[in-house]
């Protein structure tokens, strides 16, 4: 796995993109605006990167993430998905987002999760959430080689096992352990307004609080209903 694609260059797909390329991967940046939009990011980026369609990005992806606004998750692409791993980063907050019916009526008896419904979406692909609970400047402050002391670790879930370690490969690459939080549908336990969705804010975002494996599965076991 040595492509990445990224659906949605914002601060969250841009940040990944970042971290992605100092990993040593090669990236394919998209967006729903034109690629040309994305000029500045490939320059920053160098070589190793190029600007596409969300098509373009998911088809040359070996991993892609999707880094989108909810609203918009019915408008990634499903084809090009395929057999591919999927780092779902949607986060669903009514406070910021404003209340979606179709959203609310999906999750209202939680029986499902956002990420259930982006693997609803992409039947033939197989969805990880991950990076839904850290701040794009934090994830770029917490970044740490593999075995340093303060070293964070980033809740996953996800319904294939295989998937999970491509994500937990990845995720290593760029400066990251991983917790294992089950399937997709335990995704809740970090969701907005649950302890694990701010374990790495301090008080401002200028701050960033490291988080290591024991402290996650903390804050994940503390969630509530």
């Amino acid at each position: 796995m040595r492509t990445v694609g990224i659906i949605g260059s914002g601060r969250i797909g841009g940040t990944v993109a970042r971290l992605a390329v100092a990993g040593g991967y090669s990236v394919v940046v998209s967006n729903s605006r034109g690629s040309e939009t994305l000029a500045d990011l490939v320059a920053e980026l160098g070589p190793r990167a190029r600007a596409a369609t969300p098509a373009e990005a998911a088809e040359a992806g070996d991993l892609v993430v999707i880094s989108v606004p909810v609203r918009a998750y019915t408008e990634v692409p499903v084809e090009p998905l395929e057999g591919k791993t999927v780092l779902d980063t949607i986060n669903y907050d009514p406070r910021l987002h404003g209340h979606i019916a179709e959203l609310d009526a999906a999750l209202a008896d939680a029986s499902i999760t956002t990420s259930e419904m982006v693997q609803q979406r992409l039947p033939g692909s197989h969805v990880v959430k991950a990076l839904n609970n850290i701040f794009f400047h934090t994830l770029r402050t917490l970044t740490r080689p593999n075995g340093a002391a303060d070293r964070t670790a980033l809740p996953i879930a996800g319904d294939d096992p295989d998937a999970k370690a491509d994500a937990s490969r990845f995720l290593d690459a760029i400066g990251y352990d991983t917790v294992d939080a089950g399937p997709l549908a335990e995704g809740w336990r970090w969701q907005p307004g649950t302890p694990a969705h701010v374990i790495y804010a301090g008080e401002t975002v200028q701050v960033a609080v490291p988080g290591n494996a024991a402290r996650v599965r903390g804050a994940l076991a503390a969630a509530t209903r």
